[in-house]
């Protein structure tokens, strides 16, 4: 391989690693507060935010693979700490904002990986960003909703099943198949 080749794929990986690392925050940051919205018997957002934690996994291992792909090794670490007991009226406005953080870097991240002649890794995060604005959608939606109805919104929350309806997958499940 060629040096300039080898130093474009590098600058890939490295940004295919940095969204990874981003994925691996939010999925910490919404299963924590999946449990919360849980404890707070706000099942249905609960239920919400642990499919969008589930989607960020999907994110986290396409990110891995293409970075395996590429010669490169996967980063296990977030690249921030989860932010912890938050009230449920903080919740969706600062995962709203997570979110928009996260649109902005990965379009940053797909121009990195067009102008390194990637156009895999490009086609990834075409992909990435159009569900990542579909969390965005939600989470500004919810926030909105709980700035302008507050109590009365939630109220009608209160009580909702969180299950979401998932089958049991995995490897303990899987060997018993």
């Amino acid at each position: 391989m060629t040096k300039d080749k080898e130093t474009r794929r590098g600058k890939v990986i490295e940004v295919l690693n940095k969204a990874r690392a981003m994925e691996l925050t939010a999925i910490s940051q919404y299963m924590n507060q999946h449990y919360g919205l849980d404890a707070m018997d706000y099942g249905d957002l609960a239920k919400n935010l642990k499919l969008i934690a589930i989607d960020e996994m999907r994110h986290a291992e396409m990110l891995a693979e293409r970075v395996k792909e590429l010669g490169g090794e996967p980063v296990s670490e977030a690249d921030a700490k989860t932010v912890r007991n938050q009230a449920v009226q903080e919740i969706f406005g600062f995962s709203a904002d997570l979110e928009d953080v996260t649109i902005d870097v990965y379009n940053q991240f797909l121009l990195t990986c067009r102008e390194n002649g990637d156009s895999i890794s490009v086609k990834l995060f075409e992909t990435l960003i159009e569900e990542e604005q579909e969390h965005f959608n939600y989470f500004d939606g919810v926030s909105e909703h709980i700035t302008k109805l507050g109590d009365n919104f939630l109220a009608r929350i209160a009580g909702t099943p969180a299950s979401t309806g998932l089958q049991p997958q995995g490897f303990a499940v899987a060997k018993d198949a």
